[in-house]
């Protein structure tokens, strides 16, 4: 006798159990027809099961060293070619620079991604974590992408074990989760056919995990891909956290069509936003935090968003360049008063953490 099809009752008690969701169950979460605000309120239960009332910030800054790119993914903004004169790639002066910047506005992490440029080797990736830790040993690098180690490999002819190895020794403390988009080949072969495909990308993340780097995940939503394509994806990410438990954060990633090659796709609304959080924070019980990412969904639906399942609204975020050159209107940056007061009207108890979600203890800073 099949099973009978999933309903919110069924699912209720699922989640009040403690019992892992299902594909159908996740399809079901997913529909319209759903009631948003059911679906919110067990994304609450989960959520404050794993992180109480807690409400996570950091103190952070971006650095994209390069947008010179050889991948030409059709959802991107950002990257430009060789001689496009919006290309640019920093120095070291600039690099220690930003670095300068970060620790002296009271940064605990810089977040490094970037283009992947087809005319500087391996090296120059290597060299730009090392002058950074040289000179500024305090600062947590989270740096580069599945999508970039796999570039790495390339240039370098060495496995990804030995180029994770080499970046860790040079710098690096930790991977953000960028580059998986969609893994289902029927929506990654029509966005990114070039780059790093699933299976990749989980692999490099393994290894990793293998090494004791710890890594964010990230699913890109909101374009080409349907209901069952985001719910494959969760499921393939909470696999490999049932395997190595290495993932620490997952991060919904709203698409912005502004500026792209799917700029005739309306953008995603506030309701598939807070959905798509509340579903991700219930199937993927296994992984502790969840994001609402301000830059890319704007800081009300971030702040509501701390009731349908995030725990972390990321941080105050200087220099971000990625998504808004795909047209996000959102502010540059956040001081800490402002997060602060965003997640205390929220209703949540506003924790400073480091990029290993360690609390941040000491004076107050601005």
């Amino acid at each position: 006798m099949a099973p009978a099809a999933p309903d919110m009752a069924s699912i209720r008690r699922k989640v009040e159990a403690g019992e892992r969701l299902t594909m159908d169950d996740g399809l079901f979460l997913d529909r319209p027809d759903a009631r948003l605000q059911e679906v919110g309120l067990l994304a609450n239960i989960a959520r404050e099961r794993i992180n109480g009332n807690v409400g996570y910030y950091n103190i952070n800054t971006h650095l994209n060293a390069t947008n010179i790119c050889v991948y030409r993914c059709t959802f991107c903004a950002f990257r430009a070619d060789l001689r496009d004169p919006r290309g640019y790639r920093m120095t070291d002066e600039q690099i220690l620079a930003r670095g300068r910047e970060a620790v002296d506005n009271g940064c605990t992490e810089m977040h490094i991604v970037g283009g992947l440029h087809h005319q500087m080797e391996y090296d120059w990736y290597v060299h730009l974590l090392r002058v950074l830790r040289g000179a500024y040993p305090e600062l947590h690098l989270k740096a580069w992408t599945a999508v970039e180690i796999h570039w790495f490999e390339f240039l370098s002819g060495q496995s990804t074990r030995a180029v994770l190895e080499e970046l860790r020794d040079a710098g690096m403390g930790s991977m953000p989760g960028g580059g998986a988009e969609i893994f289902h080949p029927e929506v990654r072969d029509r966005i990114c056919e070039h780059k790093a495909d699933a299976g990749k990308w989980l692999d490099i993340h393994r290894t990793a995990h293998e090494l004791g780097i710890r890594t964010n995940c990230t699913m890109l939503y909101g374009h080409v891909e349907r209901s069952f394509h985001r719910i494959d994806h969760l499921l393939r990410l909470r696999a490999l956290q049932d395997e190595t438990g290495g993932f620490q954060a997952f991060v919904p990633l709203a698409f912005h069509p502004a500026n792209t090659g799917l700029s005739q796709i309306p953008k995603a609304s506030s309701t598939t936003d807070l959905r798509t959080i509340a579903v991700s924070r219930l199937m993927l019980d296994n992984i502790p935090h969840i994001k609402a990412y301000w830059i890319m969904l704007g800081l009300g639906v971030a702040q509501t968003a701390l009731a349908y399942g995030a725990d972390d609204l990321d941080g105050t975020v200087r220099h971000e360049l990625i998504y808004h050159d795909a047209g996000a209107t959102t502010p540059e940056i956040l001081s800490v008063d402002e997060i602060r007061r965003r997640i205390i009207e929220a209703g949540r108890e506003p924790v400073e953490r480091d990029t290993l979600y360690r609390p941040v203890v000491g004076a107050r800073r601005k």
